[in-house]
């Protein structure tokens, strides 16, 4: 019986797959993690990444949000605030992700974004502290495509913010929780027109 060998068309349809499962979970995350991962793709290349980097970080965005899927569905979907203990919680999802991504093999070149996508260069991040360049850019790219796509998506509990509105948000955080050089690159993407709108 001849063995089928995986291709990256194969691999990528299977990251596809397990991140519209996690999407599926919680309908306020719908479509998320392809925003992010296509998002995320477009900051790499105006960056000027690597083809096999920005392939790399396309891939890691898609998973980034992977360890929710250990999180309740009831902390996940809550219309209100949350308390600090389920804040606690969802903060655990960056590592319960990495442990699920290193399972795979063929997946251990992507932990460092599912890991790290909520460090800040300031330091003041998680789940490690780690700032500066001791994120890595991969991480720091997905940092500001998932926030971004945060902001400008609706959620049960409050309005999404315009497309101007989440740039000034971005701007304002540049050098704190963002790595001024993706902001820069999410700053000439938009004044490009080069943002895709979903919805």
């Amino acid at each position: 019986m001849m063995q089928q060998v995986i291709t990256f068309e194969d691999l990528h349809e299977v990251v596809e797959a397990l991140s519209m499962a996690l999407d599926a979970k919680n309908s306020c995350m719908c479509g998320h993690s392809e925003r992010v991962a296509e998002l995320s793709l477009l900051l790499a290349k105006s960056m000027g990444l690597s083809e096999a980097e920005q392939v790399r970080i396309h891939i890691g965005a898609h998973l980034h949000d992977i360890g929710k899927i250990g999180v309740p569905d009831a902390i996940l979907t809550k219309p209100g605030r949350l308390t600090v203990g389920e804040f606690a919680t969802i903060r655990l999802h960056p590592e319960i992700g990495s442990n699920i991504v290193v399972k795979v093999k063929i997946l251990h070149s992507i932990i460092d974004i599912v890991r790290h996508h909520h460090e800040r260069v300031d330091g003041n991040g998680y789940p490690d502290g780690l700032g500066g360049d001791k994120i890595s850019l991969g991480s720091r790219i997905v940092a500001v495509a998932d926030a971004f796509d945060a902001m400008t998506t609706p959620r049960a509990y409050r309005k999404e913010l315009s497309l101007t509105e989440a740039i000034e948000e971005t701007i304002r955080c540049r050098g704190s929780q963002f790595d001024p050089a993706v902001v820069d690159g999410l700053i000439a993407l938009a004044g490009n027109n080069k943002i895709p709108l979903f919805g």
